[in-house]
């Protein structure tokens, strides 16, 4: 995504078409899209001719990108879980850990980065209905794994809004659940997450539309993400206009609810009465 939204602006700066870009790599129009979003894999020789069109002559410039070209390429550590997980979750992982903060609003169940692991092995074997316990627990290996971005030397920030109906629905025994809500209180002392729920006795809000994640990068040129999950694939939205209608929501879910300190008291109440 970084490079690609470097050789858009590199593009643009000069008055090129993405017709003429394609054309001078053999490429179509959409194809320079794709690459400008980041959605596709670079060829060193079609960045290299990109360069040169957009009249890049210096190469230490040009080595730069290329470098960049050749770090895109590379599979993260992530794709080696490729063969459990749906075809479009691998490029939500990566994003999540390029993300600098991370905003979200969870209604179905606690969110991924917060669960323990007997409440991720529950809520994978009720996803994966059928899969072998040994794909089950390389589901919750990954989960596990994404989970060290929290803790980690430059940790994202984190900022959840937690549906009380996430809190509320059980997800294996009542151990599970005890552990799961002592975990929440625990993690959201971290200076880095910010947890906040939304109660029951509030009523209706702007998370009417379901659960979603905004994803947010310390590179000043990408724009941010917004990440939505459906039953058979999952959205990805870059456009100003989309992402705009989510961070609005967003920021109405984390007025109306509760404060971090408030929703900890909320979450002790949840725990003395499972």
């Amino acid at each position: 995504m970084l490079l690609g939204s470097q050789l858009r602006r590199l593009r643009e700066a000069r008055g090129i078409t993405r017709e003429a870009a394609g054309y001078s790599i053999r490429a179509s129009e959409s194809k320079i899209s794709r690459m400008e979003l980041g959605r596709v894999s670079f060829k060193t020789r079609d960045v290299e001719d990109l360069l040169t069109l957009y009249g890049i002559t210096d190469e230490q410039e040009r080595a730069s990108l290329l470098s960049l070209a050749r770090e895109a390429n590379v599979a993260g550590w992530w794709h080696s879980y490729s063969d459990v997980l749906p075809s479009w979750f691998p490029t939500y992982v990566g994003l999540e850990g390029a993300a600098s903060l991370i905003r979200a609003y969870e209604v179905q169940f606690v969110h991924g980065l917060l669960q323990t692991e007997e409440y991720a092995r529950a809520v994978v074997r009720r996803g994966m209905k059928g899969a072998g316990e040994a794909d089950v627990e390389r589901r919750v290996a990954l989960r596990l794994e994404r989970q060290k971005y929290l803790v980690a030397e430059n940790a994202p920030e984190f900022h959840i809004v937690l549906d009380e109906a996430a809190l509320r629905r059980p997800y294996g025994d009542r151990q599970v659940m005890r552990g799961q809500l002592q975990h929440l209180i625990e993690i959201s002392e971290r200076p880095n997450v910010r947890l906040q729920v939304m109660p029951f006795s509030f009523g209706g809000h702007s998370g009417e539309s379901g659960a979603f994640t905004i994803l947010s990068f310390p590179e000043s040129d990408l724009s941010d993400v917004v990440y939505v999950e459906q039953l058979t694939s999952a959205l990805y939205l870059d456009k100003a206009e989309d992402v705009a209608q989510y961070e609005k929501a967003l920021k109405e879910l984390q007025q109306d609810s509760p404060g971090p300190s408030e929703s900890r008291d909320l979450l002790r109440g949840l725990l003395q009465l499972s």
